[in-house]
C-alpha cells in the first residue's frame, strides 16, 4: 500500500528548478488510541519524548515550499538519523537550507560529495568556522510554512492510525493535494 502513495507523491511532487531544497521536521503527538500497543513494534514508529508518545516527520521541500520526500521515525529520534536518506536525490549545484540541528561534519561532506552547498547555521560548540548567510537562510520559513499547512489536516496533527505506514500514507496524501492546490492556485 505504501508503495502507491509513494509511486503518486513521485508523480505529482517534482522538485521546481530553482536548486534549493530545504529540510527540516516536526513532532506529532500521537492520540491514545493510537498507544495501544507495545511502542518497541517494529511498525510503530512512536517513540517517547517529554510530550508522550511522538512520531517526528522529516521533510524535504523545494525553493516553493513543495513536499518533495517525506519519512517518519519515531518521536525521541534526532533530525540526522533521516537526513541521509531524504537528501539522497539532491540534484548538483543546488543549494541545502537546514536548521542548526543539522550542523554535522559528515552531512556537509555529503552534500558536498554531491556538488551542492549547505547553508547550515553553526551550532555554538562547532571548533571550525563554516560559511553561513542568514540573509538565504530566511527563504527557509517556507519549510515552517508546509508544516503548518500539513498540521491543518486533523489525521496528521493527532496521529490516530496504529501503524506507521498507514500514517505515512496518509501524509504523503495530504503532500498530494497540498501540490495540487498549489498548483491549482498559480495556474
Amino acid at each position: 500500500m505504501a508503495g502507491i502513495w509513494d509511486r503518486l507523491m513521485e508523480a505529482v511532487t517534482s522538485p521546481s528548478n530553482d536548486g534549493i531544497a530545504m529540510i527540516d521536521g516536526t513532532s506529532i503527538r500521537a492520540h491514545h488510541l493510537a498507544a495501544t500497543l507495545t511502542t518497541e513494534h517494529p511498525y510503530r514508529c512512536l517513540g517517547r519524548s517529554r510530550g508522550g508518545l511522538t512520531t517526528k516527520i522529516h521533510a524535504v521541500t523545494d525553493g516553493k515550499g513543495l513536499p518533495i520526500k517525506v519519512v517518519i521515525t519515531p518521536g525521541h529520534a534526532h533530525d540526522l538519523t533521516a537526513a541521509k536518506e531524504l537528501l539522497t536525490d539532491l540534484s548538483p549545484g543546488g543549494m541545502v537550507l537546514a536548521d542548526k540541528a543539522y550542523d554535522a561534519d559528515w552531512l556537509r561532506a555529503e552534500i558536498r560529495m554531491k556538488q551542492s552547498w549547505a547553508n547550515i547555521p553553526p551550532k555554538s560548540n562547532r571548533k571550525r568556522p563554516v560559511v553561513f548567510s542568514p540573509w538565504l537562510y530566511r527563504k527557509r520559513n517556507l519549510i515552517e510554512r508546509f508544516f503548518s499547512k500539513l498540521k491543518c489536516y486533523r489525521r496528521i496533527a493527532t496521529r490516530y492510525d496504529k501503524l506507521g505506514t498507514s500514517f505515512l500514507a496518509m501524509i504523503k496524501l495530504a503532500c498530494v493535494r497540498l501540490t495540487i492546490r498549489h498548483n491549482e492556485s498559480t495556474a
